[in-house]
């Protein structure tokens, strides 16, 4: 096997210490592994329209770590968060990185594109993760036991996300929604049924853009 490129474990050092983000050895090389096999498939298979390397980093891969915070402080209030369903995953973000960063999460990953499934199956089996799951199906015609977390990035409008997956929700569930600027619109077009929780600003380094993360919950009968 050839070495990983030395400018992404200098990127992902960076990385880590800009968020401080503790990552563990075999995190590490998980992370450095799961974005070459991203670039050698994406040569052949278009998984994402992002195809520079660096720009994978800080567009992708910073951008998913950065949720991890938000996702910990979730988790500490509802530890019994077990099953996570990553909707219009594509190529595994930010599904994969979730699996590898939080091994007690259970992740699957679903998308409608074939090429994108089996990428994320070849991840898990090459990366040794068994928290890692896909699905290839629309999300309203998936067919699981229900899910504690849904969470999307760059899948659908606020009102559609919810529509869709709501079936997949546990009791007590959440959603999770990574956006760019703050989706005042998206909001006020929620279902009544259906509230938002906390929207909070995330900082990702290296890009220079808005992000948000947009947690909701159905409202108590």
């Amino acid at each position: 096997m050839n070495p990983l490129p030395a400018e992404d474990t200098q990127r992902l050092d960076e990385l880590s210490d800009a968020l401080g983000l503790p990552i563990t050895a075999a995190q590490r090389q998980h992370l450095l592994a799961y974005v070459e096999q991203l670039a050698r498939w994406n040569a052949t298979y278009n998984l994402t329209a992002v195809r520079d390397r660096a720009a994978v980093w800080s567009q992708h891969i910073a951008d998913c770590l950065a949720v991890l915070p938000a996702l910990d402080r979730h988790l500490a209030t509802r530890p019994d968060t077990r099953r996570v369903l990553d909707v219009g995953s594509g190529g595994g973000l930010p599904g994969v990185l979730l699996a590898v960063m939080r091994p007690g999460l259970d992740v699957t990953c679903v998308d409608t594109v074939g090429k994108k499934a089996a990428f994320i199956r070849q991840v898990a089996g090459t990366l040794g993760l068994p928290n890692l799951h896909t699905a290839h199906s629309r999300v309203e015609a998936l067919r699981a036991p229900p899910f504690d977390l849904i969470t999307s990035r760059a899948f659908a409008a606020l009102p559609d996300f919810v529509r869709l997956t709501k079936p997949l929700l546990s009791a007590g569930g959440a959603w999770l929604a990574m956006k760019g600027k703050h989706p005042a619109d998206e909001i006020a077009g929620l279902p009544a049924e259906v509230a938002v929780f906390h929207v909070e600003p995330v900082a990702v380094p290296g890009l220079d853009a808005e992000r948000c993360l947009v947690w909701l919950q159905p409202k108590a009968p």
